[in-house]
C-alpha cells in the first residue's frame, strides 16, 4: 500500500505540501548550505543539477510507494525553507521513517517544531500510522532536543550504523506512538 497524496497543511507560519519543480532554486539555499547539511547523508548540493538530480531521486521513491517528499513553506510567500520527508513506510506495522532540514537562517525560531507537529497530527490521524522513526546524529543537539521536544523517545544508540562523507557515525534511534503523548502536538 502506498503512502497516500498529501494534502496541504497550514500551520500559523508554514505550509506543509508536496514538493514542487519551482521549489529547487529555494531549496537550493537549504541544501547547498554545508553547515545546514553537516549532519545529513548527501553532500551539500552545488548546483541547480544536484537539485534536479535530487528531485528525480524523490520522485522515483514516491512511485514506489513507500516515500513521500514535501516541503515547509513561509505561509506568507510560499518559499520553501526546508523539506520533511516521509520514508521507510511499512503498511504491515502501521510504521514510517521520518527526515527534515530547516534553512540555517530559519534555525531557532520554532518553525521546524511547528511544521513537525502537523505532519505528526497527519501521520496519527488520518494516515492512520501507529509508529514514527527518526534516526539522528548524536552530535546533533538541535535535531535531538527537537525530537524531545515532540514526545520522541530515544530509543537507542546504533554505533556505526552508517558511513557516509568519508566516515562512520553512530545514530541515536528516536520512537514515536500515535499513543505517546506529545507535547509539542500543539505547536
Amino acid at each position: 500500500m502506498s503512502l497516500p497524496e498529501w494534502p496541504a497543511l497550514s500551520t500559523t507560519r508554514l505550509t506543509v505540501r508536496a514538493v514542487a519543480d519551482t521549489d529547487l532554486p529555494a531549496l537550493m539555499a537549504v541544501n547547498g548550505d554545508d553547515e545546514t547539511t553537516r549532519f545529513l547523508p548527501y553532500a551539500s548540493w552545488r548546483s541547480l543539477d544536484d537539485a534536479q538530480a535530487w528531485l528525480a531521486r524523490m520522485r522515483s521513491l514516491e512511485a514506489a510507494g513507500g516515500t513521500r517528499q514535501l516541503v515547509m513553506a513561509r505561509r506568507a510567500d510560499g518559499l520553501a525553507i526546508g523539506t520533511v520527508l516521509l520514508f521507510k513506510h511499512d503498511p504491515a506495522s502501521a510504521r514510517l521513517e521520518l527526515g527534515y532540514v530547516l534553512a540555517r537562517s530559519h534555525w531557532r525560531q520554532g518553525l521546524a517544531r511547528e511544521a513537525l507537529a502537523a505532519v505528526i497530527r497527519q501521520v496519527f490521524g488520518p494516515m492512520g500510522q501507529r509508529r514514527i522513526e527518526a534516526e539522528v546524529n548524536p552530535d546533533n543537539t538541535a535535531s535531538n532536543a527537537l525530537l524531545q521536544a515532540l514526545g520522541f523517545t530515544l530509543e537507542g544508540r546504533l554505533r556505526q550504523r552508517y558511513t557516509g562523507k568519508g566516515r562512520s557515525y553512530d545514530i541515536h534511534l528516536w520512537g514515536l506512538l500515535a499513543s505517546d503523548p506529545r507535547p509539542g502536538a500543539d505547536a
